[in-house]
């Protein structure tokens, strides 16, 4: 049973750098909406935070697999 519980607590990859990368990723999500609803559009400021929203976003659910052990 001890083995089993130390092993339970191994298994959480979580840090406290993950909180801020979930903040980044909402922070991003704003910035392209915003872009995306002015009425004079930066396309490169669109792409970039695309781009941008697309790696975070998949670093995010990297990240949350790995809290659940997947």
């Amino acid at each position: 049973m001890f083995l089993a519980e130390e092993a339970a607590k191994t298994a959480s990859t979580f840090t406290w750098f993950d909180p801020f990368v979930l903040l980044i990723t909402i922070i991003i999500a704003i910035g392209v909406l915003r872009q995306l609803a002015a009425p004079k559009k930066n396309l490169f400021a669109i792409g970039f935070g695309v781009v941008a929203l697309l790696v975070f976003g998949f670093m995010d659910f990297i990240m949350i697999k790995g809290w659940m052990g997947m």
